[in-house]
């Protein structure tokens, strides 16, 4: 008879990809409890809630957080208080890859060991259990402990190396992303303005060079149809770039497009209207390129 203990997992930050996250966790049958700064969030996990962040992670042997950055999982980290010794945080938010090498070198001090495992794929994929995850890590113990989670949330795990490099890889990812947005959405807007398609722009670019993954995919779906409702915030697409320019001036890089890149999406986070999906980034250069 397998006597095995479930992993007792707590969950903090119950957002757009947390929440479905938890409940998926929940449904492949882990011990969890969640917890997130909103309350009316939390209630809606019925007896899972817990009434705070050290409520959740009493006794558990791995806690996540999914949370908007590096800050708050710090911050939540410090409402804890003590963490049991020999527990793993998991980290599934979208990070300062630096900040998280220093925050792993000061859990290790206290007996706790973390791995970075920030998600893609979307709310969707999310319930599904489907997301892709890039993970690093320094102690591969830790990792084996959390990789029944990681396998419950997942399709596809990379390894992308040390600790860190989950964050950094999530980052350089979404900053890629960000500039193929930007160049598509001007594009459209070139030949908008000159009598051509944008229809057609795109299905030229989708049968040649300058397809991507977006042009491909959101393009179609919410920047066409002017529906600009994938489900991803503007502002952390922006974070998310941002995060990328902080890496490479940390390492001492030049690196324009990437700047270039960081400035437009910093300006259109100002311009649109707060809780803007990141596909209005073409209606924010639509919008700026209005003849008068």
């Amino acid at each position: 008879m397998n006597t095995v203990q479930p992993l007792r997992v707590a969950f903090i930050g119950l957002g757009n990809m947390g929440a479905p996250m938890a409940r998926r966790l929940i449904a492949e049958g882990f011990a969890l409890r969640a917890f997130d700064a909103d309350p009316d969030v939390t209630a809606t996990f019925g007896d899972a809630a817990a009434a705070s962040a050290a409520d959740a992670a009493r006794d558990a042997d791995v806690i996540v957080t999914m949370l908007p950055n590096g800050a708050i999982v710090r911050a939540a980290i410090a409402a804890i208080g003590d963490l049991r010794p020999g527990s793993v945080l998991l980290d599934m938010s979208s990070a300062d890859a630096a900040g998280t090498v220093r925050l792993g070198r000061e859990l290790a001090a206290r007996g706790v060991a973390l791995v970075d495992s920030p998600v893609s794929g979307g709310v969707g994929l999310a319930a599904e259990g489907k997301l892709a995850l890039m993970v690093g890590a320094d102690d591969d113990g830790a990792l084996a402990r959390v990789q029944p989670l990681l396998d419950a949330l997942g399709a596809r795990m990379i390894r992308t190396g040390g600790l860190g490099t989950g964050h950094a890889a999530k980052a350089i990812n979404n900053a890629i992303a960000a500039a193929n947005i930007a160049i598509a959405a001007e594009g459209l807007v070139i030949a908008d303005r000159f009598g051509l398609s944008p229809e057609t722009l795109l299905e030229v670019v989708n049968s040649s060079t300058g397809r991507s993954g977006v042009s491909e995919t959101i393009f179609k779906t919410q920047i066409l149809t002017g529906a600009y409702r994938q489900g991803f915030a503007l502002a952390l697409m922006a974070k998310d770039v941002g995060l990328a320019g902080d890496l490479a001036r940390d390492l001492g890089l030049h690196l324009p497009q990437l700047a270039a890149t960081e400035a437009g999406w910093n300006g259109a986070r100002d311009a649109l209207e707060p809780g803007a999906d990141f596909t209005a980034y073409h209606r924010h250069v639509k919008d700026s390129n209005t003849a008068s």
